[in-house]
């Protein structure tokens, strides 16, 4: 099951185990058992603290991670491959005793809920997301015996899966809890278990004070404690939109890397400097003062500080067509690698055709039946070499000067309406899913009118990164930067916290 270069690194990472793990397993005759069972006894063979057991789980193919003589919660439900091994190395290591790498405050959090929580997450092993959610929820198993959870591959339940149309799809106590990415502190919140305002208490205030955990604002921070300034972020997570962002291969110096991996690395350059970082929750508000600037939190909290550096990115625009709220996670979509495999042997669409909108449908038909692509313009805007393979491909349709109106369905997506641009004729494509892919929208409506934006909400910098308000800067996809790139957006929060720092030593 596992090539010889994972099984050296599997061989290193199973030697930092602190205790014996008990597998418990739940198999059948069929192929996916087979398989799993081949997975679990090999990694057994790998490790005198490893032994395995047979039991009868809720599902087979399926499997648990325990300690010796008690259950820990954690079950793997299918083959947890692809990015979910990941996960299961982290939760086997985790079970034998390692220490967590979270906060002794959300590690706090979890150990206080003292009601029963049972979580099943469904996810797709391509999916890029989901290992936060499942890694997330592992975690709370592990640290709380109140808590329990699965991981339940959609590909090898499809049964149960068949109304899953986004992943990851997280349920509670069997009820609908979420979709989409999640950590800790996010789930916490949901929870109504996340940071209390009371431990914003007593906190100095900051020299500079960065909104936001993207690329930007990890730069802004780094560049700002490093000039000895007392340094604070306030961010739902590090990463930010990178999190969600699949294989990088534009960073100067870095051939190739993931979002996970980046936001990963990010969260670490930044630790190992005097910042204080405040996760999991957000910034609701600015107020401009004699002193400064203060930023009041989600949770009440308030934070002052000398001068505001506002990183907080963008997400997926929208539509804004009837049916496309309605059906979020019923078949309209945002991420083609997340939840592309779950419209295999399905007709979708994509609407969108500019680089990311013509990738996508390039990726999905290789799953799908077929795709249509429909483009607002008269003609695609995407570069002509991703032009040319998509309309290589015998299962795609492009339609342009198509102006989506509405998305159709009952239960679930079963098709588009669009106007016809140069007829003004309506028309009706049936089908079963709906990706969007039509650019960003910024994350600024928390700002109002605080700091001066344009009529599409980015927040409006010059060339130093300084908005139309003294000590009040701006870095990052959240302003009117005209290029959104990672790279761009790392200069561009150093450039801010330059900019902080030469208003600070001035005022």
């Amino acid at each position: 099951m596992l090539n010889q270069e994972l099984k050296q690194q599997l061989t290193q990472l199973l030697d930092l185990m602190e205790g014996d793990v008990v597998f418990k397993l739940s198999a059948g005759t069929d192929e996916h058992s087979e398989k799993l069972s081949n997975l679990v006894q090999e990694i057994s063979e790998m490790s005198p603290r490893i032994t395995v057991e047979n039991a009868n789980l809720k599902r087979t193919p399926s499997f648990s991670v325990n300690r010796p003589n008690e259950d820990t919660g954690i079950t793997f439900a299918g083959i947890p491959l692809g990015h979910e091994f990941n996960s299961f190395v982290l939760a086997l290591l985790q079970v034998s005793g390692r220490a967590p790498k979270e906060s002794q405050s959300v590690i706090d959090q979890i150990k206080s809920i003292d009601r029963p929580l049972h979580f099943e997450t469904f996810v797709s092993l391509t999916c890029q997301k989901c290992p936060d959610v499942v890694q997330a929820l592992n975690l709370m198993s592990v640290l709380n015996p109140n808590i329990t959870h699965t991981m339940i591959d959609g590909a090898v339940f499809k049964k149960e899966a068949e109304d899953i149309m986004a992943v990851p799809a997280i349920f509670l106590n069997g009820e609908t809890f979420g979709n989409g990415r999640m950590t800790v502190s996010d789930i916490l919140n949901e929870l109504g278990e996340g940071p209390d305002a009371s431990e914003f208490e007593g906190k100095e205030t900051f020299d500079v004070l960065v909104v936001g955990g993207g690329p930007a604002s990890a730069s802004a921070a780094i560049y700002s404690a490093r000039k000895g300034l007392k340094t604070g972020i306030v961010a739902d997570r590090i990463g930010g939109q990178v999190n969600d962002t699949a294989d990088i291969e534009n960073l100067i110096g870095v051939k190739k890397t993931t979002g996970p991996e980046l936001s990963t690395n990010l969260e670490q350059h930044i630790t190992d400097y005097k910042v204080d970082v405040m996760k999991g929750v957000r910034a609701d508000q600015i107020t401009k003062t004699d002193e400064g600037t203060e930023v009041t939190l989600d949770n009440g909290a308030t934070l002052k500080t000398k001068s505001l550096i506002i990183a907080t990115g963008a997400r997926w625009r929208q539509l804004g067509v009837p049916g496309e709220s309605e059906f979020a996670n019923k078949g309209v979509a945002y991420c083609p690698h997340c939840d592309g495999p779950l419209f295999e042997g399905k007709d979708v669409a994509v609407v969108g055709g500019g680089n990311s909108g013509v990738e996508a449908a390039i990726d999905l038909a290789g799953i799908c039946k077929h795709v249509t692509l429909f483009e607002f313009g008269e003609a695609m805007r995407a570069d002509s070499v991703l032009q040319e393979r998509l309309q290589s491909l015998p299962n795609t349709t492009v339609i342009t000067n198509a102006a989506t109106s509405e998305i159709t369905g009952t239960d679930r997506v079963n098709g588009i309406t669009y106007t016809d641009r140069t007829t003004n004729e309506s028309k009706h494509v049936e089908l079963d899913g709906v990706f969007v892919q039509i650019g960003l929208s910024p994350n600024t409506e928390w700002v109002g009118d605080a700091v001066q934006r344009n009529r599409m909400g980015e927040i409006e910098v010059d060339r130093l990164n300084q908005t139309n308000v003294p000590g009040i800067f701006a870095a990052g996809d959240c302003t009117d930067q005209r290029y959104k790139q990672i790279i761009i957006s790392m200069g561009s929060g150093a450039s801010a916290a330059l900019s902080a720092f030469d208003y600070l030593i001035r005022h």
